[in-house]
């Protein structure tokens, strides 16, 4: 899952960060309104935690402007400030959460898990595709009821596709979603062919079928018609 963190807190978003990324989270960072403007029109989220107050502007225009384009993108804000009417300003113009400073990274990475499960698995805490078994609170995947031993870079592959399933997505949007900015420094996609190898290898191996299929001169797909 790829997160991006708006704070200009130094301490605080290098915490999260940090926080964050052992919990196998994709995570960006930037401390600004620009920053986080560019980055909103640039790229897809599946959440952003955004501050409020920041130098250069306000968050929850950040807010208004990223649900007029992609209004499937979680979003929890982040604030010093307990007000009433910012929490409901907030949740009117889009935001899912809430929290106050100063918080438990705990506490938000429960919401944060919350809020991707009620936007892209209906609020399911267990994810099923034929023999394939996920538990995203725990960052487990099951083929055939045995665990897959998988690298990080590969659960974020299953879980992108499984988002996904049935539906052809391209080599562009896969290798943006598991590397972020650093996917501008690649001029070569033989890295995502390896990991998909690696993925369909360790799901057959375990007694799944191959459910990933090349689709050619396009992407791949999560489908059961292979």
């Amino acid at each position: 899952m790829k997160i991006l963190i708006v704070e200009d807190e130094k301490e605080l978003a290098s915490s999260i960060t940090s926080y964050l990324s052992q919990e196998k989270y994709i995570c960006e960072c930037v401390n600004n309104f620009a920053f986080a403007s560019e980055k909103i029109d640039l790229y897809n989220y599946d959440c952003l935690i955004v501050d409020i107050i920041l130098p250069d502007g306000n968050g929850l225009d950040i807010i208004k402007n990223l649900k007029k384009t992609k209004a499937d993108t979680g979003i929890i804000i982040i604030s010093a400030r307990n007000s009433l009417s910012d929490k409901i300003t907030g949740l009117d113009i889009g935001a899912d959460d809430y929290l106050t400073k100063p918080f438990h990274l705990s506490e938000l990475n429960s919401r944060l898990k919350s809020i991707i499960r009620r936007r892209s698995f209906a609020g399911n805490n267990e994810i099923n595709f034929e023999k394939i078994k996920i538990l995203p609170d725990f960052n487990q995947v099951f083929v055939d009821n045995t665990e897959l031993v998988l690298t990080k870079k590969e659960y974020d592959l299953i879980m992108y596709l499984i988002i996904n399933k049935n539906r052809v997505v391209t080599k562009e949007s896969i290798a943006e979603h598991l590397w972020g900015d650093n996917i501008d420094m690649v001029d070569s996609y033989d890295f995502l062919y390896n990991h998909i190898k690696n993925l369909r290898k360790k799901i057959i191996d375990a007694g799944g079928d191959n459910y990933i299929e090349t689709v050619y001169k396009m992407g791949y797909r999560l489908s059961n018609n292979n």
